[in-house]
């Protein structure tokens, strides 16, 4: 009944009506245009700020590919996700690991990796809460003696800051690939997060 009697009345008053019942942004604003411009350029930079980290400053040295190493926990990285993203990207290239507390298992470990990670903070896009990210990482892959094999680091670009609200696992995943490899690559423009969902 009530569709019938709208339907009667001038089709102005309809739009009107309509217009009124939306929210008030697109109506109230004096420049819709300039408003979506920001929208876009928030999420633009909100992608890229999700993209997978870089690898840098790779040092390889020939060896024999591995099976298995030992992570030698660090106290002072304090990144709690870093340990399991460092495994699954050895998981990822066939590398079962091991986590120790100091370099106390030598004769069980024959190579070690050692990382280190730092952290700052920084207000989330489209959000008024600060967060913790993880803006450098080093990794060093080397034997029980102390001999080096590979390092590689993550760093977070101080200009654009992409990939600064990656998660932990797709900043490492390009510099474990970097050490165990000696090739820096351009990260895959799906994170390897996502890439395990699908």
């Amino acid at each position: 009944m009530l569709c019938r009697r709208l339907l009667r009345k001038p089709p102005s008053l309809i739009l009107m009506m309509a217009g009124l019942s939306l929210s008030g942004c697109s109506i109230v604003s004096p420049a819709p245009l300039w408003e979506l411009a920001k929208a876009t350029g928030s999420l633009a930079s909100m992608a890229m700020a999700t993209n997978p980290g870089e690898s840098s400053n790779t040092v390889y040295h020939v060896h024999d590919p591995l099976k298995e190493l030992c992570i030698e926990f660090n106290p002072q990285a304090q990144v709690a996700d870093i340990v399991p993203a460092l495994q699954i990207a050895l998981r990822q290239h066939q590398i079962e690991s091991r986590v120790y507390e100091g370099m106390v298992a030598t004769e069980k470990c024959s190579v070690w990796l050692k990382y280190s990670a730092f952290i700052d903070w920084g207000q989330y896009p489209l959000s008024d809460r600060y967060k913790p990210y993880v803006s450098k990482a080093a990794l060093t892959l080397q034997t029980a003696r102390g001999q080096i094999l590979s390092s590689s680091h993550y760093e977070l670009d101080p200009m654009l800051g992409t990939s600064r609200w990656a998660s932990t696992q797709d900043k490492l995943a390009p510099v474990v690939s970097a050490l165990l490899s000696g090739i820096e690559s351009k990260p895959a423009s799906l994170p390897t997060s996502q890439k395990e969902k699908t």
